[in-house]
């Protein structure tokens, strides 16, 4: 059992086609309904039973709903992977203080806000995993994407951290470096 965060298009939903293929019940999480129902349709047709969550990820009542109806529609919670994300291009005199917020809010703390919700899950069934999709814009500075590369860090820092921590409950970090 899987739960996706950002997982109605893109890179998300690349990944639930791949696992859903492989026989993993998935649960995606996004903002947009009406593009999670599309996302759920085109999943059915591989064959597995796909929930969609509508949740937006940097209000953490709602993300901790979205882990609960996750565990509970398939009564167990196995990987959780944080791929949500926003960008903002521009130079810094055109960046505000709003987007730096946005981009801390979904990178930083909505993971936060996911493995504070799912790794209690986890731990009572003795183990899982945590896959951070974080950027390259993680570990190299990246001009013009100043609120990216800001938050991309804070998100790289915690799953670094975390992963030590958590390694010894057999719940497993996983760091991704995309290119952007």
């Amino acid at each position: 059992v899987v739960l996706i965060t950002g997982g109605s298009r893109g890179l998300g939903l690349e990944i639930a086609r791949i696992l859903a293929a492989e026989g993993a019940y998935v649960s995606l999480v996004a903002r947009n309904s009406s593009t999670l129902e599309v996302a759920r349709r085109e999943l059915d047709e591989i064959g597995h039973r796909t929930l969609i969550v509508p949740c937006d990820i940097r209000n953490q009542k709602e993300v901790e709903r979205a882990v609960r109806e996750t565990a509970e529609s398939f009564g167990r919670l196995d990987v959780l992977i944080n791929n949500a994300g926003v960008i903002q291009v521009g130079p810094f005199e055109s960046m505000n203080l709003q987007d730096y917020q946005l981009a801390m809010e979904t990178h930083a703390w909505g993971s936060l806000y996911s493995m504070l919700a799912a790794i209690p899950y986890m731990r009572n069934r003795g183990g899982g995993r945590v896959v951070n999709i974080v950027s390259i814009g993680g570990k190299i500075a990246v001009p013009h994407l100043a609120p990216y590369v800001m938050s991309k860090f804070a998100q790289a820092g915690l799953s670094e951290a975390l992963g030590a921590e958590l390694a010894a409950e057999d719940i497993f970090v996983t760091t991704v470096y995309p290119g952007l």
